[in-house]
């Protein structure tokens, strides 16, 4: 479970720059084996409140958690229980897609035939047989999205994050991102994801937060939304 409360943060305190406040008071659950969808428009303060949960990023006031362990006091522990597709992909250029892999989840503390096997299953889940044993350098937009995806989720986490994880996907690995995502919630995980996409958001969330110039502008489920 991810638990957001009253998350301050702001930016460009510097002399002779104006202070832009990304987020003003954030306050949002998301539960175990649920969906959640962070919506709002580019510079809303979406990517601002997961950098804080993903532990890159310290708020200014306010408490990030996640199964109970704070995001800033215990970085450690959160960093145990997540898997996150950041908005930038950040994938070691001279490493192939498997090398990316494995290194994280050696990270993780995996290692051994059980690694092998999860590299495998997600090489042949995100359709990467072709470009397995590839340096990642020069990948296209899609491709680095479908290494880092697999990055996050080798250690089998409880909370995964994911920032606009179907930006640069082409239609049939939207349609494989967005499967997973929901096998996720049926394996009882906590899934949060941002998005600027309306359509998206309401064919896989079952909650939706609003953000709109970092406030929540609204909350609920798709239905109640749009009711």
């Amino acid at each position: 479970m991810i638990q957001v409360t009253n998350l301050h943060k702001s930016f460009g305190k510097k002399r002779g720059t104006a202070t832009v406040h990304a987020l003003k008071g954030v306050t949002f659950t998301a539960p175990d084996g649920k969906i959640t969808g962070l919506l709002g428009p580019n510079g809303a303060g979406k990517t601002t409140c997961l950098r804080i949960l993903y532990t890159v990023m310290n708020p200014d006031q306010g408490e990030a958690l996640v199964d109970g362990f704070n995001a800033v006091k215990a970085p450690l522990e959160v960093q145990r229980r997540i898997g996150v597709l950041p908005d930038a992909s950040g994938l070691y250029s001279r490493l192939t897609t498997r090398e990316n892999i494995r290194y994280y989840g050696r990270l993780h503390g995996l290692n051994g035939s059980a690694l092998e096997n999860k590299i495998d299953q997600l090489i042949k889940l995100f359709d990467m047989q072709d470009i397995a044993d590839r340096p990642t350098e020069g990948f296209s937009t899609g491709q680095r999205v479908k290494v880092a995806i697999g990055r996050a989720l080798i250690h089998d986490p409880k909370n995964v994050l994911l920032d606009e994880p179907t930006s640069g996907l082409d239609v049939m690995s939207t349609r494989a991102m967005r499967e997973v995502i929901r096998r996720m919630r049926e394996d009882g995980k906590c899934v949060l994801f941002s998005s600027h996409i309306m359509q998206e958001v309401s064919a896989l969330c079952d909650n939706i937060v609003i953000i709109a110039k970092g406030e929540i502008a609204a909350e609920g489920s798709p239905d109640a939304l749009r009711q």
